[in-house]
């Protein structure tokens, strides 16, 4: 029985352990919030033209690029100065069934990411334009909306499905003969009306190991690379021989050896911390509750039944209430709302005010499957893209 005497009797130990505990969070949310107003943000906007050529390693390419743990070194940057590592969003939007791509970064990052897109994709053209979120203010007599955040089903080490699978590496492929799983995305998108908005945006920063715990007073480093280990073991547990005191190969299904593939594949590539988040939001008298589901299942082509999958969390943001006394009026469902269109305005996961689901890992391969400038195999009119390519002028122009 628990002993509230004691308790007591020992505060002066407790107390001030509580009481430190408590401002040190305080603490460190405030000088990350002051960095983080003190950083200029801009919104890029990637004007595409209709013939792309490159496959999705060029954006492969790009994501290697933006791998940046600096910034936090330090006990001082972190504590002191609140600095953390930069984070950007990568973002596809239908305002009123015009798809547009965007990515969303720290100001001192857009000359560097104009300069890697330039070098991947010669004939694009990125625009620094206003941010389109921040001209929703959700007002609920005028709004509905509906949205979520993505999950993995299993382990971060056990990819999805990637355009290696769908052989878009192949770069002699015929566009009529391509199957690109983006396409389903901005067809979808493609569908919204007038006074429909739906946003997707994938937020992400540089992986690096981080602390947990190992069972007893210590911790150690450790990261998906560690937890892919784990489950190759469990994978050839019972691969064992015991006559040879070894491995034995053999005693694998072609099942469980393209699992241990794919793993070993996987955590070759450049890992981010990754937060994937999906809204739908419309004018009360132009909503369709169609579109949930439509949203909720605008992933599915990426994933893989024998490896990986990116599935809603239909834990957070908007939970179902089983009966009208849970939320009168729906008092909590609009103020929900109103806190999943705000994070989205703010780009904000890994810190507060908005962390809603827990970070997971993607590597730069899957991430350029979500994320990437489709061919002439996506021919969706309601897609933008540049009506002529820019050309360079003669080197011999007279001065």
């Amino acid at each position: 029985m628990f002993d509230f005497h004691l308790l007591l009797t020992l505060y002066p130990v407790w107390l001030p352990i509580f009481l430190v505990a408590i401002f040190w969070n305080l603490w460190v949310n405030y000088v990350r919030s002051k960095f983080f107003l003190s950083e200029k943000t801009v919104l890029l906007e990637f004007k595409i033209p209709r013939d792309i050529f490159k496959t999705p390693l060029a954006m492969e390419v790009f994501l290697d690029a933006l791998y940046d743990t600096g910034g936090e070194r330090t006990f001082i940057d972190r504590y002191w100065m609140g600095k953390t590592r930069p984070w950007f969003s990568l973002e596809i939007a239908s305002l009123e069934g015009k798809v547009k791509f965007f990515i969303w970064t720290r100001a001192s990052w857009k000359n560097f990411i104009e300069s890697q897109l330039y070098a991947q994709y010669p004939g694009i053209e990125v625009v620094e334009v206003p941010d389109y979120a921040k001209t929703v203010v959700f007002d609920k007599e005028k709004h509905n909306a509906w949205g979520c955040d993505f999950i993995l089903t299993e382990p971060d080490p056990y990819p999805i499905k990637t355009y290696v699978d769908y052989n878009l590496d192949n770069a002699q492929l015929e566009e009529e003969s391509k199957t690109d799983p983006i396409t389903n995305v901005i067809e979808f998108l493609g569908t919204m009306g007038k006074n429909e908005q739906m946003w997707i945006q994938i937020i992400i920063r540089a992986h690096k190991k981080e602390k947990r715990a190992t069972g007893g007073l210590w911790r150690k480093k450790s990261d998906w690379k560690d937890e892919a280990e784990i489950e190759i073991k469990k994978i050839t547990s019972h691969a064992k021989d015991a006559e040879k005191d070894g491995f034995n190969e053999q005693r694998l299904t072609s099942g469980e050896k393209d699992r241990i593939k794919a793993l070993e594949r996987s955590i070759g590539k450049t890992p981010f911390d990754c937060g994937i988040r999906a809204i739908y939001l419309a004018d009360r008298a132009a909503y369709r509750k169609t579109n949930e589901p439509g949203l909720r299942n605008s992933l599915k082509q990426f994933s893989s039944p024998d490896l990986n999958s990116l599935v809603p969390n239909g834990k957070v943001w908007l939970p179902k209430y089983d009966y009208p006394w849970q939320d009168y009026q729906d008092r909590r469902h609009n103020r929900d709302k109103r806190r999943l269109v705000e994070a989205y305005k703010r780009r904000s996961f890994f810190y507060p005010p908005y962390q809603s689901s827990k970070p997971f890992i993607l590597n730069s391969e899957e991430l350029a499957t979500i994320f990437h400038f489709p061919g002439k195999v996506s021919e969706a009119p309601t897609f933008d893209r540049l009506a002529a390519k820019k050309a360079e002028p003669p080197a011999n122009l007279p001065i």
